[in-house]
């Protein structure tokens, strides 16, 4: 084991492994959790290069480091390398991920890019950034993918993350979407995987204090008040405290589509339904006798009848 080794920040860069009962029971679940959502969607293979996506807040940790056990243990070879994007936002640690990925052995890349100022620049007063900041760094990491050959591209987003723009595009989009667990990017170059989409936030916020993560805080989208996103969140969280069942419920809901009990008819042929119908009348049930009035039939009230 290696002994810890502090920053002037206090992070610990190579702590030395839990050893608690607690640490390897999350470990365990982690594992099986990220191992199912890779097999559900095949989402890696073989002779794969893996680019991890970390910005150095919790969730692209945990996501590098289980990725980095099941390169070691995993029956196939796939290769690991981690990229961030350093977008100059003012008082970004640069030393820290560079540190961090060095002192565990970590191949890696630093993309230095300055979209922060292009993302102040291109919001409008009173606009929260995630959108344009967001576009450009995909834009930039995707095209960076590219360049090393990475065949797939693994971002650290979570089952609650895929719930919170569930409910993002439900109530302020008009659409029934979220994030795919596995997607090909709209230029047909990327295929991003999500391995960590059947993961709640709660036990990696756990693990990653845990493993001492040298967490850094995004300054940009995070200094902003009012965020949809937050307020989603927040809704999602007093859900799971009240019914813990019920986000569970939800993430099942959207493996679970019924086309044909929704209503859009770019995903379902409503017209068909007339030529899919079986025709089987036996007769009318009401009609007029020669004298033009009409005949009933008397009904059993099974309500009544079941009293």
């Amino acid at each position: 084991m290696f002994s810890p080794v502090e920053s002037d920040q206090g992070f610990n860069f190579k702590p030395e492994l839990p050893t608690s009962s607690a640490y390897y029971r999350l470990l365990k679940k982690l594992r099986r959790q990220v191992g199912h959502a890779i097999r559900d969607y095949k989402m890696i293979e073989d002779g794969d290069k893996v680019m991890v996506c970390i910005s150095g807040g919790k969730d692209s940790y945990t996501l590098l480091d289980i990725l980095l056990q099941f390169k070691r243990i995993a029956p196939i070879h796939f290769d690991v390398v981690a990229v961030n994007l350093d977008q100059k936002q003012p008082g970004f640690p640069e030393d820290v991920l560079p540190r961090y990925l060095e002192e565990n052995n970590i191949p890696y890349y630093i993309l230095e890019k300055d979209t922060y100022s292009i993302t102040k620049r291109l919001t409008p007063e009173g606009k929260t950034y995630c959108a344009v900041c967001s576009r450009l760094r995909r834009g930039s990491l995707y095209g960076f993918a590219q360049e090393i050959g990475a065949t797939k591209v693994a971002l650290g987003h979570h089952r609650d993350d895929i719930l919170a723009t569930f409910f993002l595009n439900l109530f302020h989009g008009g659409s029934l979407k979220a994030m795919p667990p596995k997607l090909l990017s709209s230029d047909k170059k990327n295929m991003l995987i999500r391995p960590l989409a059947y993961v709640e936030e709660k036990d990696i916020i756990k693990y990653a204090q845990m493993r001492q993560f040298p967490i850094i805080p995004c300054n940009l989208c995070g200094s902003q008040e009012n965020l949809q996103r937050a307020i989603i969140n927040d809704m999602l969280r007093e859900w799971d405290n009240a019914h813990p069942k019920r986000l569970h419920s939800i993430f099942g809901a959207l493996q679970n589509v019924s086309p044909s009990q929704l209503a859009d008819r770019e995903l379902f042929d409503f017209e068909a339904l007339d030529s899919e119908r079986e025709f089987d009348f036996k007769g009318s049930y009401s009609h007029e006798n020669e004298d033009g009035q009409s005949n009933r039939i008397n009904m059993v009230n099974l309500g009544y009848a079941a009293d």
